[in-house]
């Protein structure tokens, strides 16, 4: 069965407008004194750079770096055909022109190596895993009808050492890192030099940020 072959009107378009875009491009980098092949590998480096810059959003929406070089490779297309509608004259191409086209190929290299070697970042945070806890084993003895054996003599009790007891203020005070330490004693000293006294909990509390406890206990090892 023979599939029947239809023209598609945005394809028609698109090699109409990929055509006049190259030849537009080609007399540009002719007038500029790219003349040869040179002028005709100008529009092949735009073409590709907007392709890789296409691709590259395909795959990443939110990349700046390939909305960057697709604008750039865009604005080179519509450059040349806005040029060479008569708005330029092709036979005094200004020096800043002759610069931009010259240049041309080293930035599209540059933009080109971006496109492909740059990493993609996945933003997804993948799932922890929950472990699942079984139950373990329960072993059941089995209970026979045997005599009881003789109940050992009892061992005197031994009586677990008390810990000594510590001061309410040491058991109720908020581990303090070092580096918190550290950086209250810089800010302690900073306090002293400019003002001549010994900074207070309440100050320190307003510098650091900090809840009340920790500056108590902060205050209480600057002591």
């Amino acid at each position: 069965m023979t599939r029947s072959i239809r023209p598609d009107a945005v394809l028609v378009q698109a090699v109409i407008a990929g055509a006049l875009s190259f030849a537009h491009l080609h007399d540009l980098a002719e007038a500029a004194g790219q003349t040869g092949w040179k002028a005709w590998a100008y529009p092949i480096s735009v073409d590709l750079l907007l392709v890789a810059a296409w691709r590259r959003l395909r795959t990443a929406r939110r990349d700046r770096a390939a909305w960057t070089w697709f604008v750039i490779a865009l604005a080179a297309s519509l450059g040349a055909n806005i040029a060479t509608a008569g708005l330029l004259d092709l036979d005094a191409v200004p020096a800043w022109l002759r610069i931009l086209v010259a240049g041309w190929p080293a930035l599209a290299f540059l933009g080109g190596t971006l496109l492909v070697h740059a990493p993609t970042v996945d933003h997804a945070t993948p799932a922890p895993a929950v472990a699942s806890e079984e139950p373990a084993p329960v072993e059941v003895e089995t209970i026979r009808d045997e005599p009881p054996a003789p109940a050992p003599a009892p061992e005197p009790a031994s009586v677990p050492e008390l810990p000594a007891a510590q001061p309410a203020s040491a058991v109720n005070a908020p581990a303090v890192p070092p580096a918190l330490v550290d950086h209250a004693r810089k800010v302690a000293t900073d306090h002293r030099a400019r003002t001549g006294t010994d900074i207070d909990t309440a100050t320190l509390r307003a510098r650091l940020g900090i809840p009340e406890d920790l500056a108590g206990a902060i205050a209480a090892q600057l002591a």
